[in-house]
């Protein structure tokens, strides 16, 4: 029997990048019943990021306007995400949900446009494992819809 080293070492990632996004949501759990922690944090990285820049109009437009619903959608989607990619249940939707959400940190706290991004643990290895997952992570070992290929595959075979 032979072994799909790929496959292994895409569902690894999968496993691992999933817990990653789990944890990270049970982190954020309190966020459902106090919305000002999310709120605050905006308003942090606001005074942070240069005044006029396009992170700024984001956070003054998009993120802080509507941080009551995004501080109950952001642990939902990490956990959500999370749980799927650890099952392996739809994981390219599940890791493209992911990536945009660590995108929109990124973006969000004006890291995406500077250099430090590349040597940050939540730059690159989170960005790059999701969209790997998302473009490659269609029927891997060990998840559940290759399971149920497999006995098909077998099935048909017979």
């Amino acid at each position: 029997m032979a072994i799909d080293r790929q496959g292994a070492g895409l569902s690894i990632l999968r496993i691992g990048i999933g817990f990653f996004f789990l944890f990270e949501g049970f982190g954020k759990i309190r966020w459902f019943t106090d919305t000002s922690l999310l709120a605050g944090q905006l308003a942090g990285w606001s005074q942070a990021v240069p005044a006029g820049s396009w992170s700024q109009m984001y956070l003054e437009r998009v993120a802080m306007p509507y941080a009551t619903i995004f501080a109950r959608l952001v642990p939902l989607g990490e956990i959500t995400s999370g749980a799927a990619m650890v099952a392996g249940f739809w994981t390219p939707f599940f890791a493209l949900v992911a990536f945009f959400m660590a995108l929109n940190f990124q973006f969000a706290n004006g890291a995406l446009f500077k250099f430090s991004i590349l040597t940050s643990g939540y730059g690159p290895p989170v960005l790059g494992a999701t969209l790997a997952l998302a473009v490659g992570g269609v029927r891997l070992p060990w998840s559940i819809r290759s399971s149920k290929s497999s006995r098909a595959v077998k099935a048909k075979s017979s």
